[in-house]
């Protein structure tokens, strides 16, 4: 089958006006436990997309940690390719990719660093080899192979067996200051629903867009 050729209809169901909550936060929550409740294969994931100097837009997968009105919060190694685009350029997008429930939210806005207290709580919760994992990957720089990871990580692993896991200086987090959310819900014959949520003043602009 030619990849032009695949197609499948979207008939789970619609999105409607009257449906929607004055503020998008509360229909991305409904959507995020609905992903859950499904069991999809990590509903937390989200697309991040980042612009460098040149303009040259990159994009990979992060898990989402925390959301409330303040923003999305994720993690990161402060020393990789991500946050040295994001210290260059604020502007970010993050995309959740709910397939399997005809569903995408697309998140536009700017990024702060998470504080230091903000980031040992998170950095304490960890199971303790994904602490020690965080200091072992000088993460997006060039590796010789795979071994040398290994090895890095049963040397860090030895010397932290009878302790804690202090939390290294270059690790860090970021949370995403929303100003838009576009809700998308998979409709039959493509005729899709789609809503954007924009800040305006102290409240939301809620606009359909055409699919």
């Amino acid at each position: 089958m030619e990849l032009a050729d695949y197609r499948r209809e979207y008939l789970q169901g619609g999105l409607r006006r009257k449906d929607l909550p004055d503020n998008p936060l509360s229909l991305f929550e409904t959507w995020m436990q609905q992903a859950i409740a499904a069991k999809l294969a990590d509903p937390t994931a989200m697309v991040v997309g980042t612009v460098d100097e040149r303009g040259q837009p990159f994009q990979r997968i992060v898990l989402l940690k925390h959301t409330d009105e303040r923003g999305f919060v994720f993690y990161t190694n402060m020393g990789s390719r991500k946050a040295s685009q994001l210290a260059g350029n604020p502007r970010i997008s993050l995309l959740f990719p709910w397939h399997t429930l005809e569903r995408q939210v697309h998140v536009t806005g700017q990024v702060e660093r998470l504080s230091a207290m903000e980031v040992m709580k998170y950095f304490s919760s960890r199971p303790k080899d994904s602490q020690i994992g965080a200091w072992v990957s000088h993460q997006s720089s060039r590796i010789s192979a795979r071994g040398l990871l290994e090895a890095k990580f049963l040397e860090m692993k030895q010397k932290f067996a009878s302790g804690e896991v202090p939390l290294p200086s270059f690790w860090g987090g970021f949370r995403v200051k929303f100003d838009t959310v576009e809700f998308w819900q998979g409709g039959a014959n493509r005729l899709h629903d789609r809503f954007l949520y924009q800040r305006e003043g102290n409240g939301w602009a809620i606009d359909r867009l055409a699919p």
